[in-house]
């Protein structure tokens, strides 16, 4: 048995999808943890989907009530109306989401393209009991020159019409770790890379190349948290640490030794991490 069939097997038996029908829209998503416990909402990025958390669904299970959604177009989630969404959309979505869960998150956690999910969330008001948390933030193309965002946004669409998510998966899935990553690590990119949706990943490029966290970030008065792989070559730290700037109350942390895909790199210490703010935050 190869190591993809091996993840595969032991994501899909542990955390199993799970699917909601809210109004017209479907959502796929994995959950593990106490029912009644508080929750923390986990968003993947362009790249990836809900099974890239296993290692959170698992470590947070003893404390906290855990979901990991599948952004829509992603996994078996409906896509959305607008074929250029912006990312207030797929805010919109979260929150249609979270209540036909009757859920909010007491620790709402974005990775790259989540990051600006979960920021549109937090500016639009979306309640987050303690803490937001921002981890490798892509902050998006849309204060960049219409050329810049043209280019950044042909060459994605290209590379998916190429290779396909398989193709993808294989040509691209090292590009989000450190030079030091393990097997293992690669294989879980892989995976998760290899089952993209072509409909869903089109209409999370054209977000990105629209979008612009920080013209949001002030929005949010509360607490955050944004966090980078010291070694992410894909969402460099000085770009984050101008994320963490635009925020009114955030701290900004330096992962060790990681690259752009931290959380499944070394799980222990981004998950360490974020127990540490939260912590802080109910001092």
């Amino acid at each position: 048995m190869d190591t993809l069939t091996t993840i595969n097997n032991w994501v899909d038996e542990k955390f199993p999808l799970h699917r909601i029908k809210v109004k017209s829209r479907t959502f796929s998503y994995r959950t593990s943890g106490i029912a009644e416990g508080p929750v923390i909402v986990l968003l993947h990025g362009i790249g990836s989907a809900s099974g890239s958390w296993a290692y959170q669904l698992e470590n947070f299970s003893n404390h906290y009530l855990v979901i990991a959604w599948d952004a829509p177009g992603y996994g078996g989630s409906s896509i959305l109306a607008d074929k250029v969404p912006k990312s207030s959309d797929y805010a919109a979505a979260l929150v249609e989401f979270l209540g036909g869960l009757n859920l909010q998150p007491d620790i709402l956690v974005g990775h790259s393209l989540g990051a600006l999910m979960a920021g549109a969330y937090a500016a639009n008001g979306g309640p987050i009991g303690t803490a937001l948390v921002l981890a490798d933030p892509a902050n998006g193309y849309g204060a960049a020159d219409q050329s810049v965002r043209n280019e950044k946004l042909a060459v994605r669409l290209a590379n998916m019409e190429k290779l396909g998510p398989r193709g993808l998966a294989v040509s691209r899935a090292s590009a989000l770790l450190s030079s030091t990553a393990s097997d293992e690590a690669l294989a879980m990119v892989r995976w998760n890379m290899s089952k993209l949706r072509v409909d869903g990943h089109a209409q999370a490029a054209h977000m990105l190349s629209g979008a612009n966290l920080i013209s949001d970030a002030n929005k949010y008065d509360g607490p955050t948290l944004v966090m980078c792989g010291g070694e992410d070559t894909v969402t460099p730290e000085e770009g984050c640490r101008r994320v963490a700037r635009a925020f009114l109350k955030a701290h900004y942390q330096t992962l060790q030794g990681v690259g752009h895909a931290s959380y499944v790199e070394d799980p222990a210490q981004f998950d360490q991490a974020i127990l540490n703010f939260v912590e802080g935050c109910h001092a």
